[in-house]
């Protein structure tokens, strides 16, 4: 099984940009507080999130398509390179997501950028962020207009969940976190 450690040695030994740091490490998050939901282990999932674009920076046009091979030489576990392969089902895999782990990878890696959209607009960031201000933001399709909200909203199918449930656990579970993923907010930056 995946440990944080290792998927943080592995995605660091690839991943440079700024910004895909930032997104490995909301989806960490997010995973973590979906783990809790589901009573699974929350390390566990969190390694997943953090590792889950593994191959993005290097090959942008061609993503997850070098995954499999590279995590597997590795030594990460078929099961744990599934659940990866799985988020980018319909759009560059056929991995259709099973699990709840995968399930909730592939509907919190969109739901996160329209949360990180959201928190930077506002004063106090994500400390203060609530579902129906999110809910608002959601349903405007202008905004952070490049997540798909479809996706978002297959994936709460998947999962036997409203958008605004699952909004309001990964919300709650990236606030702790919010200097690190920088979500302070305008008052702050």
């Amino acid at each position: 099984m995946l440990t944080l450690k290792r998927a943080m040695e592995l995605n660091d030994s690839q991943v440079t940009e700024h910004h895909l740091i930032i997104h490995a490490k909301n989806v960490m998050y997010a995973m973590g507080a979906m783990a809790d939901h589901f009573g699974e282990d929350r390390a566990h999932w969190m390694a997943i999130g953090y590792l889950h674009d593994y191959d993005y920076e290097k090959y942008p046009d061609e993503h997850l398509r070098h995954t499999e091979n590279e995590l597997a030489a590795e030594g990460v576990d078929r099961a744990d390179v599934r659940a990866i392969l799985s988020h980018g089902w319909g759009s560059c895999t056929d991995v259709k997501p099973e699990t709840n782990m995968e399930k909730s990878l592939y509907t919190v890696d969109e739901l996160t950028g329209i949360i990180q959209a959201c928190a930077h607009m506002r004063p106090n960031g994500i400390s203060d962020l609530e579902v129906k201000s999110f809910m608002k933001k959601f349903k405007d399709k202008r905004f952070a207009a490049k997540c798909d909200r479809e996706l978002i909203k297959n994936g709460c199918e998947m999962l036997g969940m409203e958008v605004s449930q699952v909004a309001s656990i990964v919300i709650e579970g990236m606030k702790p976190y919010a200097r690190e993923l920088e979500l302070l907010g305008t008052e702050h930056e």
